[in-house]
């Protein structure tokens, strides 16, 4: 998701990868997926299999843990500013992480496709010099074309690659 934030000078983009569920809902999903295995795991349990016990014990922890891996990758932020001599890419989840800044006249977005088969989503790199940091890498492609015609706009150097 491509998002304006408020800037004083040039352009400030927020961006994030599209999420379905917020952290309540994946809590109630888990929740409501539960019920079911926790039910068969009491009959189970009651008719003297008591050995399903730990094993159902094992799968709800393992889902509670990929829809946690998930959520929590699903709300990684990359913040793009874009000002007339500067250009600054930060990176984190709940906070910056890390952080590049160039010289915007010397730096250019290259777009690198797929020469697969099967079509992937377009990969967008900033580059300055040797330094190459992937741009978005979780975007869709109808929002990497957004992102691309803002920075076209904003007169950074595109340059398309296999």
């Amino acid at each position: 998701m491509v998002q304006f934030l408020e800037s004083g000078q040039g352009i400030r983009l927020l961006l994030t990868p599209n999420r379905s569920l917020s952290w309540r809902g994946n809590v109630i999903v888990w929740s409501l997926l539960c019920l079911p295995v926790l039910a068969a795991t009491l009959a189970l349990t009651l008719a003297g299999a008591w050995v399903v016990l730990p094993f159902a014990g094992l799968e709800l922890g393992a889902l509670a843990a990929g829809l946690y891996c998930t959520s929590r990758d699903c709300h990684r932020k990359e913040v793009l500013t874009i000002e007339r001599d500067l250009v600054r890419l930060e990176k984190g989840h709940s906070r910056r992480q890390c952080q590049w800044e160039w010289p915007a006249r010397y730096t250019r977005v290259c777009q690198q496709t797929s020469n697969r088969l099967l079509p992937a989503n377009p990969r967008l790199y900033l580059q300055h010099r040797d330094t190459r940091i992937l741009l978005a890498g979780f975007l869709n492609p109808g929002d990497v074309d957004q992102l691309l015609a803002i920075l076209a706009r904003a007169g950074l150097t595109i340059e398309k690659g296999k």
